[in-house]
Formats: C-alpha cells, structure tokens, sequence
C-alpha cells in the first residue's frame, strides 16, 4: 500500500481508500478517495503543504486539485497559524475567514471563531445556514435577523461587502416581525402591516418599538375576529409588562384594518368565531 494509504470497504461492500498524515503531533484525516493512487496524492500535497510555501492563502490559482478546498484551507491555517480547525476556516488579524468555496470567502469577528469551528456553513441558493439541534439555522438569525428579512430593507452591509459578517457590519433596519423603516435618522417613522389576504397597514408610529407593539394588537384583533393563522409575534425584553401593556393600550389600529376583521371571508374563520 503506498504511503499515507488505508484501505476500506464501505458497507455495500465497495472498496475505496483513506489517506491521513501526522504533522506537529496531529494525527488528520485529509479524506477518503475512489482509488489508491488518488489518496496517495492527497497524502503527498498534504505533506508539501505542511512542510513548505509553495502554496499561500491567497494565491487561489495555486490551490492544488488534489485535496479538498475545506482541508486545504485547514491544513493552511495549522501551518500558518499552528490551529487545526475540521471546519475551513483561515485567522486573520482580529478575524477569520470562512471558505465555501475559492471565489466565496465569508469574514466573521473572532467572537464566532467557536461557533464556526464546530458547525460547518452550508448553502442552498442564497441562503446560508448550519445545522443545530437537528434543524437547519440560518447564520443571519445570529445577529436578530429573521428569516423572512430582505437584505438592502430590513438588514444592510455597511461596507456593501455580503461577504462581511462582521457585526459592525451588519446594520440592522428592520428588527419586528411586520415592521418596516420609512426614512433615516431622527426623522425616521415606522410602519406596521399584517398580511392576510394580502398587506393590510396597521398604523405608522414614530419608534420601532410602538410598530412592532402594533403588530402584536393587530394579530390580537384578527384572532379575535376568529382569523385561523398563527402568527408569531415581537417580543420586547427593554420594556416592562407595565409599560408594555399601556403602550398596547393607546396604540392606534388603521380604521380600514378595523373594518376588514369586521368582514373576513367565511374560509378565514375558525369554528369557534363569534
């Protein structure tokens, strides 16, 4: 068996075979591969990279074929850096990098070095997400981002790079479920919708947190209308039961979302509506 070669059988009786090499104590798999010729490759560019520089982070036309980019990038760092990560992730200074592919190459404060280290980034589309707890996490929910939200309305990046998930990055516009940011700064207003049989306006208030307070009654009033939908709603931990309640109080509804509920289509009712 050539060197750095382990030969398997995968349970429907199919051979393959593994290459692993030692570096600095470690022992790392690099992989499994269809033949032994193929693995003993991996084995040798492993070694190669390990022991000398002929390959660096950013020379991506360099990047040999041999092993997969999500160990490369990690043999990279254990050279470069003397971290192993299982996850492809390079250090920066006051960052890293997280590769899913070589054209796409995500940045994240040192603060999610952990996270990232131990959940591996997955893209389906535009959406990228990890696997949590048996479900499928999308990595903006990490910043109070929820899933619906539209990147350019509801959440920017700063610096216009999609790529930087830095927090100092990522501003949020939009935080409530149904609300929506009209204008900027001290003259910014915000407005409350429900979508039932399409958008229907709540109410615009001077803060976010009145509009989300609105969306709130507003999902209150159509249940109470006997509307058969189940809506999750904003929860505000700044403010007290108290004060909360007498906010929810003195909210204004819109006149016409009034007169809607007064008339939902008989398919929207419950059995139990008055």
């Amino acid at each position: 068996m050539l060197p750095g070669v382990y030969p398997a059988v995968k349970s429907d009786g199919t051979p393959y075979f593994r290459a692993s090499l030692t570096f600095r104590s470690k022992h790392i798999s690099l992989g499994s591969f269809l033949t032994e010729a193929a693995a003993n490759r991996a084995y040798r560019q492993g070694k190669k990279i390990l022991t000398g520089k002929s390959v660096q982070i950013d020379d991506h036309a360099s990047f040999p074929a041999s092993l997969p980019l999500d160990k490369l990038i990690s043999l990279l760092n254990f050279r470069d850096r003397s971290l192993y990560f299982k996850t492809p992730i390079y250090l920066r200074n006051n960052y890293f990098e997280y590769y899913l592919s070589k054209e796409m190459i995500l940045k994240f404060d040192i603060d999610d070095l952990f996270f990232y280290s131990s959940h591996k980034i997955q893209r389906r589309g535009n959406h990228l997400f990890v696997s949590e707890y048996g479900m499928q996490t999308g990595i903006l929910t990490r910043y109070g981002i929820k899933a619906y939200a539209v990147a350019g309305k509801d959440y920017v990046f700063a610096n216009g790079d999609e790529t930087d998930y830095r927090y100092a990055n990522i501003l949020i516009k939009n935080a409530y479920y149904g609300v929506e940011q009209l204008g900027e700064g001290p003259a910014a207003s915000f407005k409350t919708r429900i979508h039932i049989n399409g958008n229907y306006i709540v109410g615009v208030y001077d803060t976010a947190e009145k509009a989300a307070i609105a969306y709130n009654k507003a999902v209150d009033l159509a249940k109470d209308a006997g509307l058969q939908r189940n809506y999750s709603q904003n929860y505000l931990e700044s403010l007290s039961a108290r004060e909360y309640a007498e906010i929810y109080t003195d909210l204004p509804v819109s006149k016409d979302y009034l007169a809607y509920l007064e008339n939902l289509p008989k398919e929207y009712l419950s059995t139990t509506a008055p």
